[in-house]
């Protein structure tokens, strides 16, 4: 499996055609930056100490455990929204129970990896999830390609969105997260944890899969026939319902997108050619295979979109053969399905 970070890494197809760049990213953790926007305002007052921290070179769960023994709390105690990634620089809040304690000196935890920025409290622990999305600012060196070629794929990405696959993350290296999710689904036994995540990336091949089809008919950010759509703002699912000038403006508006199934128990909401290319897309023996194990395991159908638009996209030159973007995603979208559309990006903590 190629190291390339973007959606030809997995044979995946490209919206807006062929590759208008080569680069890497991540040269350095600078090169990666990434800042959560919160999902709720700090109460000031409460029991759980809210440290808003900029860490380098470290991920979201070892930044956790420090903060559990700077406090003498256990791990459990902690509460962050999402995962950040230990090759970035990143800016999270994080939330540590201290009921009937004030909240101890922030100097054994500041140092080159880490910086606390703010302090104050809170009345609950930080739920997973509780972000409304994230802030980012990609550096790309070494970058191969016509300026002008890559700000006008820049402006298509930025008015008509990309397609919102799930990143190389959620797969593994060499994707080999999806061969140990058909082993547990065979009768291997797992780790509790392990066996989470093997779910979830079951689930995402599956999405992708769907995805992938609805790339190369062209229907990823269009309607078909039964389609279930999403709401950009609650991602709540509807429909099908008949096609309108309504609907048409809000899926100009980006109110709306269509979607593909995250698989589970249940029937598909979709329906005529939305559900047909969805079960065609997912009749190989190994999708079988999963659809039957994320079934046994519980999960239940649920829908998610096809299509991402990223918010107040922006690029610059600040060297030569060095382009630098700035834009903000919803959570539990990826960086790396915007880069696809641009072409082959090696990630350098990845590379030899």
């Amino acid at each position: 499996m190629s190291n390339e970070a973007a959606a030809a890494g997995r044979g995946l197809p490209h919206a807006w055609g062929g590759a208008v760049l080569r680069a890497v990213m991540r040269s350095v953790p600078e090169d990666f930056r990434v800042d959560e926007i919160d999902g709720f305002e700090a109460t000031g007052t409460g029991e759980h100490a809210l440290l808003t921290i900029e860490k380098r070179g470290l991920n979201t769960a070892e930044v956790a455990r420090r903060l559990a023994r700077w406090a003498g709390v256990a791990e459990m105690a902690v509460g962050y929204a999402g995962l950040k990634d230990r090759h970035a620089v990143t800016r999270q809040r994080f939330s540590v129970h201290l009921p009937g304690r004030e909240t101890p000196s922030i100097d054994g935890l500041m140092g080159d990896e880490l910086t606390v920025l703010e302090q104050t409290r809170h009345v609950k622990k930080i739920p997973r999830g509780a972000l409304v999305g994230n802030r980012f600012e990609l550096t790309l060196r070494e970058v191969d390609g016509e300026q002008d070629a890559i700000g006008e794929r820049l402006a298509q990405v930025a008015a008509e969105g990309v397609p919102n696959w799930f990143g190389e993350q959620r797969f593994g290296r060499g994707g080999g997260n999806i061969e140990a999710a058909l082993a547990m689904f065979a009768g291997r036994r797992v780790r509790r944890d392990q066996r989470s995540h093997l779910l979830s990336a079951a689930r995402s091949e599956l999405f992708n899969r769907v995805l992938a089809e609805r790339v190369r008919d062209g229907s990823w950010n269009q309607p078909l026939d039964g389609e279930a759509w999403m709401l950009d703002s609650s991602r709540a699912a509807f429909g099908p319902e008949p096609w309108s000038e309504g609907l048409a403006g809000r899926l100009a508006a980006f109110d709306i997108h269509p979607s593909a199934p995250l698989w589970g128990k249940g029937e598909l909401r979709s329906e005529g050619a939305a559900r047909a290319l969805e079960l065609a897309a997912l009749d190989a023996p190994d999708a079988h295979a999963m659809r039957r194990g994320l079934e046994a395991a519980g999960l239940r159908q649920e829908r998610r979109a096809t299509r991402l638009g990223p918010q107040d996209l922006a690029w610059d030159w600040p060297g030569e053969r060095v382009l630098r973007l700035r834009f903000s995603l919803p959570r539990g979208t990826y960086a790396t399905a915007l880069l696809a559309e641009l072409g082959p990006v090696t990630d350098a903590t990845q590379a030899g």
